[in-house]
């Protein structure tokens, strides 16, 4: 099995998905484990170009990899982004969720009415951009608080995914500036894949899984580091 301690470089969209299907989780940024992402082992010219200000094919894999792997990506390790194949993420959902639909984490007063404001809306007109849901549900300028700060612990409970990135098209069809995040729900973009696993074993178990997983993977890393990312 490959392992994060190993040598290789990500030259293609291609590298991308083998690695993802092969390990199961890939942070996209350098994080607080040394080799463990994206941007450690990308080749040169494929991440961030300083000098002109403009992102380079890393960035542009973001949406075809997600749609054609069908797996999870959002900010699930310590607010950042990290891609985690179908194969584990219900897995990874079950322990993050706690065994819990959304609908019964509210009922059990472990979610508040900002966060089912937020996720019923996202869940009846998904999947939909980060831009208009921020529009529909009157977040922003003048209207509510807390857009940021909920849909980033959506995603660390897994109750949230990014299925997509849209750009802007200019007059010759290329595309400029920032992709914008497109929302939806694994149950929604993983259909019964997910919907048949998720709850499968018991959240302790699902956490046992992941970690043996991540120790697999990250060979010498210290146990306690592991655990520390994985909350």
């Amino acid at each position: 099995m490959m392992t994060f301690s190993d040598d290789f470089t990500i030259k293609t969209m291609d590298d991308l998905m083998s690695l993802i299907d092969e390990v199961g989780f890939v942070p996209f940024f350098a994080n607080g484990i040394e080799g463990f992402s994206i941007e450690e082992h990308i080749a040169p010219g494929c991440w961030y170009d300083d000098a002109n200000d403009s992102f380079w094919p890393a960035w542009e894999w973001k949406g075809p990899v997600i749609k054609k792997m069908k797996c999870g990506y959002g900010k699930f390790l310590q607010g950042k982004a990290m891609y985690i194949s179908g194969k584990w993420f219900p897995d990874f959902a079950n322990f993050r969720r706690d065994g819990y639909d959304f609908d019964a984490r509210f009922d059990d007063e472990l979610a508040s009415h900002y966060d089912k404001e937020l996720y019923d809306l996202l869940d009846g007109c998904a999947p939909v951009s980060s831009k208009d849901l921020k529009r529909t549900g009157g977040y922003g300028k003048g209207g509510k608080k807390g857009f940021d700060t909920i849909i980033t612990r959506l995603q660390k409970q897994c109750y949230v995914i990014t299925s997509d990135f849209i750009y802007s098209v200019d007059k010759t069809g290329n595309k400029y500036g920032w992709g914008i995040a497109e929302y939806t729900t694994p149950e929604k973009f993983m259909g019964s894949k997910f919907k048949n696993r998720v709850y499968k074993y018991s959240p302790e178990e699902s956490y046992d899984r992941v970690l043996k997983q991540f120790k697999r993977i990250l060979p010498g890393t210290d146990d306690e580091m592991i655990k520390k990312i994985l909350k």
